[in-house]
């Protein structure tokens, strides 16, 4: 369901006229906050060669590290369901959830309590100040979206997120799913 304003929680899918756009193109981003100072989302489809042992070794289970976005890039933040668990988590929406005591969850990977289905780590964000989001969206670089699941989008394989949501948009979208990352390729 395509949706006009942005609030927490909302997905907002990279229109094709991104192609080309080395942080952007093809990205599904979930806005973690959205406020008069500004909005903050993550990229939840562009994994990195990264795992979270790469940062905490004696974590060894397969936590994969995911490019949140061009900002910050150089710290790590995370989304997860599992509020009971890690203390000050920020509500996003249905059952998901930003940050939290990061000491508690590093014990938690350790003890293996949390499984890789539960969290979601970035490096970095994606971040737009007032009314710049909203100017994009009306300048038709983002389709602003609902996702009943949005525990989904941290356990699934997303990879397709992309390219399913171009073909259930459909008409002139349905044409973009299947174009490669380099449009030159083709």
């Amino acid at each position: 369901m395509i949706l006009t304003n942005i609030k927490n929680g909302v997905v907002l899918i990279a229109e094709p006229s991104l192609i080309g756009d080395i942080s952007f193109q093809k990205s599904v981003i979930l806005v973690a906050n959205h406020s008069k100072t500004g909005t903050v989302g993550f990229i939840m489809n562009k994994p990195t060669t990264s795992t979270i042992s790469d940062f905490l070794p004696e974590v060894d289970e397969e936590y994969r590290i995911y490019n949140g976005g061009p900002v910050e890039q150089e710290n790590l933040y995370f989304l997860h369901s599992i509020p009971e668990l890690i203390p000050n988590s920020v509500k996003i929406a249905n059952n998901l959830y930003w940050g939290g005591s990061f000491d508690v969850v590093s014990e938690l990977m350790i003890d293996r309590v949390i499984e890789p289905d539960d969290i979601k780590f970035f490096l970095g964000y994606s971040g737009w100040s007032y009314n710049q989001l909203e100017t994009e969206i009306n300048d038709r670089s983002w389709v602003l979206t609902a996702d009943e699941n949005l525990k989904g989008l941290i356990n699934d394989q997303i990879d397709c997120y992309w390219k399913n949501h171009m073909l259930e948009l459909g008409g002139r979208y349905s044409l973009w799913a299947n174009a490669p990352e380099n449009p030159e390729y083709n």
